[in-house]
């Protein structure tokens, strides 16, 4: 069955862009596309779409406040930010409301359904360049191991941040998927959290890893 996919964009250009490439995936349907986030929740609700396209920059309110809106009563969305910025500031803003995926407007032709396909799987996509950021970010201040996170349990929470997928978590340190499966559980109740978005958010926050 195809997913369902709702764009956010307020480039016409742009958003035609992406309905086109949308519709021609056969794997994908596309259910709505907007030039604001004005009526959100309403849209969301109604739509009840598998994959949401995200916009940083629109006019009434910012997709940054619209992520926000739309976690206050889904939290489990998939959620991919499409935008032009690469600062610190936007990337964690966006993160850190509950995006699941941050993929550069000049990656979208070629990297848009690999996206999508990683965040289906349980990753969190990025474009290189703001993993590459996020990564160094996490590695400026190390905290002190207040929520006594085991060292594996610290390079999968590592591997999380950088947007993998449970399936090349499992490839990268050698173990099963329900190894992957347990060690996150775990994680997830150290840190308080109940998805892999609140977990790298606060990694990223509180310098965890």
């Amino acid at each position: 069955m195809a997913l369902s996919v709702v764009i956010y964009e307020d480039n016409q250009l742009l958003r035609e862009s992406l309905s086109s490439m949308v519709k021609i995936n056969e794997a994908l349907q596309l259910t709505g596309a907007f030039e604001n986030v004005l009526q959100i929740e309403e849209q969301i609700k109604k739509y009840a779409p598998d994959v949401v396209f995200m916009d940083i920059d629109m006019p009434g309110m910012t997709g940054i406040e619209a992520v926000k809106k739309i976690r206050t009563f889904n939290t489990e969305l998939p959620i991919l930010m499409l935008t032009v910025f690469d600062d610190n500031t936007h990337v964690f803003e966006a993160i850190c409301a509950g995006a699941s995926g941050y993929l550069l407007k000049k990656h979208i032709s070629t990297k848009l359904f690999d996206a999508i396909d990683e965040m289906m799987a349980g990753g969190a996509p990025m474009s290189p360049s703001i993993a590459r950021m996020v990564v160094a970010s996490m590695q400026q201040k190390p905290a002190l191991n207040v929520y006594q996170l085991t060292p594996r349990e610290k390079e999968i929470l590592h591997s999380l941040s950088k947007g993998n997928s449970y399936k090349l978590i499992a490839s990268e340190f050698q173990i099963s998927m329900d190894t992957v499966r347990t060690h996150i559980k775990r994680i997830y109740e150290k840190l308080h959290v109940h998805s892999q978005t609140e977990a790298v958010s606060k990694a990223i926050n509180e310098k965890l890893v």
